[in-house]
């Protein structure tokens, strides 16, 4: 379970810390950042983009997180037993992620074309995860084979869909099945949709990591918060998904668990006779009954028990025993 922080830090390294300590509270695994530079990152001529009131590339430079802070928010990551994981845009940037030791170094949706930052990323040794928002097949596939040339296989690929909030209608959560079946990889979700349910939906679907925005509140100013998760709301949230990792279970039908062994015994359908059989007599179909306790012959065997002979006096509502006939 990854928090995307991002650029939710606001240029404030005590936010950013905060945000760490909340989101080890709430119980996630890694916390995410993004480290890049506008003029490496969007060209002053880029249009304007409709979601954003201002010019893209002034947005995204204010947006740049402070590299000089990263050996801090890891040593403060390892001491909440949190993961530090990053977004790196440049090679400085995955210098950086190397030299803190990140388990797992994360290609942004947009930049899933960058074959020479893939490239490079790639050669660190690390861990690569993909986002696939836009991407065609053939895309993620280009990605994967860099990596592989690399001797790079520890790939995950995160289903995610480039709008930002997403429309539940757009998440294509099978998708993940249709990456995973193509290119044996781990795979993932990273959900811009509003809430959680559809994150939820992710896990119980298969997904191995979970990808969430999120925010100390959805008041602040930035292109982010509006649809990330608040502390209370990621606890919540990562609650919800332990719950159904534990639910999933092993997939093995093998009778009942300890905990359903007295229901088993008392609640389940077994052989009983419907009235006083006498030692003696042969027992017909009128003789039995299916019912509740589970301590007699299992019901699929009543044809066997038909027209045998009573070994010892059976009392009426009686669960039958194959020693008493």
């Amino acid at each position: 379970m990854i928090a995307e922080i991002g650029s939710n830090h606001n240029g404030s390294f005590d936010q950013a810390c905060e945000m760490i300590e909340k989101a080890a509270d709430a119980g996630v695994n890694a916390v995410k950042f993004q480290t890049f530079k506008a003029k490496n990152h969007y060209s002053k001529k880029t249009p304007k983009i409709s979601l954003y009131k201002e010019d893209i590339y002034e947005l995204i430079e204010k947006l740049e997180i402070d590299r000089s802070w990263h050996a801090k928010l890891a040593d403060l990551c390892k001491n909440h037993q949190v993961d530090f994981i990053d977004s790196p845009c440049d090679s400085e940037a995955i210098s950086i992620a190397v030299g803190v030791n990140m388990p797992i170094i994360k290609v942004a949706s947009f930049d899933m074309v960058d074959v020479r930052l893939i490239d490079e990323i790639s050669k660190t040794g690390k861990a690569v995860m993909f986002s696939a928002g836009m991407c065609k097949l053939s895309e993620i596939e280009t990605a994967v084979n860099i990596c592989r040339g690399n001797d790079n296989h520890k790939l995950i690929v995160l289903q995610c869909t480039s709008v930002y909030p997403a429309p539940v209608n757009l998440s294509n959560l099978n998708a993940m099945e249709t990456i995973r079946r193509a290119f044996n990889v781990i795979t993932g979700y990273s959900d811009h949709t509003m809430g959680d349910h559809i994150a939820c939906a992710a896990v119980a679907l298969g997904a191995k990591v979970i990808e969430k925005h999120y925010t100390l509140s959805r008041k602040m100013e930035g292109p982010d918060h509006a649809f990330a998760i608040e502390p209370n709301e990621l606890a919540d949230m990562v609650s919800r998904i332990r719950d159904i990792e534990a639910s999933l279970g092993d997939g093995i039908r093998n009778g009942p668990s300890d905990e359903e062994m007295e229901f088993y015994k008392n609640a389940r359908r077994s052989i009983l006779s419907s009235r006083n059989i006498s030692k003696g007599e042969v027992i017909q179909d009128h003789d039995i009954v299916i019912k509740r306790p589970g301590y007699g012959i299992h019901p699929s065997m009543i044809d066997f028990v038909i027209g045998r002979t009573a070994k010892t006096n059976i009392e009426a509502d009686c669960p039958i025993t194959w020693e008493m006939i």
